[in-house]
């Protein structure tokens, strides 16, 4: 007997002996639901057998017996009602499990998101991709026709998204290329720390989605509910169906909220704040200007993160104001890092710590926000070093910028694309899906061991496009992406330290060290961030303009 927890009402379970109805009631279950039908196997126990002994043992019993792979709609509409009238938690089983997993999933697809659904079951170590149209469907038997059809769909019209669109089309003008994304506006997200730090204002950082999708690209305004790569289809929220002959999977990220206690009862009050957030960029200026003393935090979470020196730009920003007002002597500044080095590339480290030793900025590694009270003004973090006991600590704060932990979007890790961790599963050199051979990533949701920056997902795009057109030639990869990311780190008005690198820290300077020396602060660089990088992103970026961004040609001696 293998007890599987679905949820807090249903656990399930391959098939039982009557010997493990005692075990069952001790576990605390009462009631027990069979879904194998009797006489399927040689050595099962009827129904009768285990409903005898469970009634014994006080547990209430329901028969449904499901033949194995026909799970009709009346099915699960009985389990639901079992499920509601027995009293919990409930034990299910049959030959595995799947069929009670299999009918709860489909029993709640009306009450329950997909994404719930299908994180239940993966958890509990059944895979419901063979069922989840009928879970976005609420459950009943949807039609297997299509709804479109396309080249190329694209998921996801973040940076990513519409860079890789504009690559494709400045290639191939004539694909059919859909792009699936339900936001109706597009943000330049790279510049919300220049929001917080009183350089841009947040209108500047914002635009239309209609505004910059490519001409000729069809845009379907939905959300993703799952994929079904064997049949090379994407289903969209309300059950409509797309196909494609080639997919390419590009969300982003998901901003986990909620996995700090407390936290979104309190952002944008109480002093707490994050430049990770539109409309919450504006207030940590707005608390910086209004502080003239007290105790500033700023955290930062595990990686992977998007644009992991963001944590530390809000607080070199916010001290150099301080420091022009003639109050920072006045202020106590801390930075609480998950991690254990102020910054993953070794090159960039020294001008970095000069700049905490000017700020007067106390360091603190191995800390982890895990709950935050903004009325009480008062953060808790986990204290996790290496070989050593976890410990929480609190602290006070008058100002806390929080970035948030960081997760692959819901959909994307209880699909069939993703690895172990979540994230969309690659090649990291050529950016296509290990196991689905028409299927390519890019930008901050695929599994390449690269920076989750926008400069990444600039470089990205054309190597997708040139890789993607390959294939429809029936070529073999022809570009090849070698990690690079940019984190132009601000670390005063006026000055950036141009962090340039590729896979295993590898420096990638774009320019000279004569021009722009990127492990030293620079003047020209805060040019480039100021005013180049928002117009080369707008009119460059995302118009297949691929300005520094050649992809690179696979070498004769890599096999991608």
């Amino acid at each position: 007997m293998e007890p599987r927890k679905i949820s807090e009402a249903l656990s399930v379970s391959p098939q039982i002996a009557i010997a493990d109805v005692a075990e069952i009631k001790r576990l605390g279950f009462r009631s027990v639901i069979c879904n194998r039908p009797d006489g399927e196997g040689a050595d099962q126990p009827s129904f009768d057998e285990i409903k005898a002994e469970a009634e014994a043992a006080g547990l209430a019993t329901r028969y449904i017996p499901i033949v194995a792979g026909k799970v009709r709609d009346e099915d699960a509409a009985d389990f639901g009602r079992a499920l509601d009238e027995l009293p919990k938690p409930v034990f299910g089983y049959c030959r595995t499990g799947t069929r009670s997993a299999t009918l709860w999933s489909l029993s709640q697809a009306s009450i329950l998101d997909t994404s719930e659904i299908l994180r239940a079951t993966k958890s509990a170590g059944y895979d419901m991709a063979g069922v989840v149209r009928r879970i976005v469907n609420g459950g009943k038997t949807p039609t297997d026709l299509a709804d479109a059809t396309y080249d190329i769909v694209i998921v996801g019209g973040g940076a990513a998204g519409i860079a890789v669109a504009s690559s494709l089309k400045t290639r191939r003008s004539d694909l059919e290329i859909a792009l699936i994304d339900p936001a109706d506006i597009h943000y330049y997200q790279p510049g919300w720390t220049m929001v917080g730090g009183g350089i841009f204002d947040a209108s500047t950082t914002a635009k239309t989605m209609g505004s910059l999708i490519p001409k000729g690209v069809t845009w379907i305004k939905s959300a993703v509910a799952a994929f079904e790569p064997g049949d090379d289809a994407v289903i969209l929220d309300g059950c409509r169906v797309v196909k494609y002959k080639r997919l390419i999977v590009c969300p982003g990220l998901k901003l986990d909220w909620h996995k700090v206690d407390g936290l979104v009862d309190t952002l944008g009050r109480n002093g707490v704040t994050s430049n990770y957030r539109y409309d919450l960029a504006p207030y940590t200026w707005e608390l910086v200007r209004g502080m003239r003393e007290g105790k500033a935090v700023f955290t930062q979470p595990p990686m992977p993160i998007k644009c992991a020196g963001a944590p530390q730009k809000a607080m070199y920003l916010s001290a150099d104001h301080w420091r022009r007002q003639g109050v920072l002597d006045q202020m106590d500044i801390g930075f609480y890092n998950a991690g254990g080095v102020l910054f993953g590339v070794k090159d960039y480290v020294p001008a970095l710590e000069s700049y905490v030793e000017r700020y007067g900025a106390k360091l603190n590694f191995f800390h982890n926000l895990v709950a935050i009270d903004g009325p009480a003004k008062k953060a808790w973090f986990d204290v996790i070093e290496p070989e050593k006991e976890v410990r929480r600590i609190s602290t006070d704060f008058d100002m806390i910028h929080v970035c948030p932990p960081q997760t692959a979007p819901d959909f994307i890790r209880v699909s069939p694309l993703a690895d172990a961790g979540g994230w969309i599963d690659v090649d990291q050199s050529s950016l296509r899906h290990k196991t689905h051979t028409n299927i390519w990533s890019l930008g901050d949701v695929m599994n390449a061991p690269n920076a989750k920056t926008a400069a990444a997902a600039r470089m990205q795009a054309p190597v997708v496009a040139a890789n993607l057109i390959a294939d429809i030639e029936g070529k073999s990869p022809v570009a090849q992406y070698d990690g690079y990311g940019s984190c132009p780190l601000t670390v005063e008005r006026g000055k950036i330290v141009l962090a340039e690198f590729g896979y295993g820290g590898a420096l990638k300077p774009s320019f000279p060290t004569w021009l722009i020396d990127g492990t030293k602060p620079s003047r020209l660089a805060w040019l480039l961030k100021e005013k180049l990088l928002p117009p080369i992103y707008w009119k460059a970026m995302l118009r297949g303009k691929e300005w520094l961004a050649s992809p690179e040609k696979v070498s004769a001696s890599r096999k991608v």
